[in-house]
């Protein structure tokens, strides 16, 4: 499937893999920490670690080579994931656990604020909400019936 959120959640949309991100943005790096913190059962942990270096969001590295014993660090492309993560967060507090209840809150270390992510244009800043965005057909587009029937290029001759 060419839908870029679709072959994402191949990587990263199973439950446990979002939360072990989620922790490694917190700073944990060690497979007893991740197992710790989570309560998932060591054997799932392994298989979604492994994942996750495979597909490159997870640098294994080694800190006690005669025990095996590895750290596992955000790369660049898991890095990329913090404004979908804060962007599930702030759904779940509004949605699910409702405001007034939420476990966690961002706090701007600029100014000391407390902060929402919110989504902006690159070229002029001004903030994006659906009504104000359009899909058209990109480079990799093999699946018409993926777009909106209006953006679908129009049939050719014949």
């Amino acid at each position: 499937m060419s839908c870029s959120i679709a072959r994402s959640l191949e990587e990263v949309g199973e439950w446990w893999t979002l939360l072990v991100v989620r922790d490694a943005f917190f700073g944990i790096t060690r497979f007893e920490e991740f197992q710790e913190r989570l309560g998932i059962a060591r054997n799932v942990l392994a298989t979604r670690l492994q994942t996750l270096v495979e597909a490159g969001v997870l640098d294994r590295r080694c800190y006690d080579e005669a025990r095996g014993r590895y750290d596992y660090v955000l790369t660049d492309k898991g890095k990329a994931l913090w404004p979908v993560l804060v962007t599930i967060r702030q759904w779940g507090d509004q949605w699910v656990v409702g405001q007034g209840r939420e476990a966690i809150a961002m706090v701007h270390t600029g100014c000391g604020e407390p902060t929402t992510g919110v989504l902006t244009c690159d070229r002029c800043g001004e903030r994006l909400k659906p009504r104000d965005v359009r899909v058209l057909a990109g480079p990799g587009l093999d699946d018409p019936d993926l777009l909106p029937r209006s953006a679908r290029p129009a049939p050719g001759p014949g």
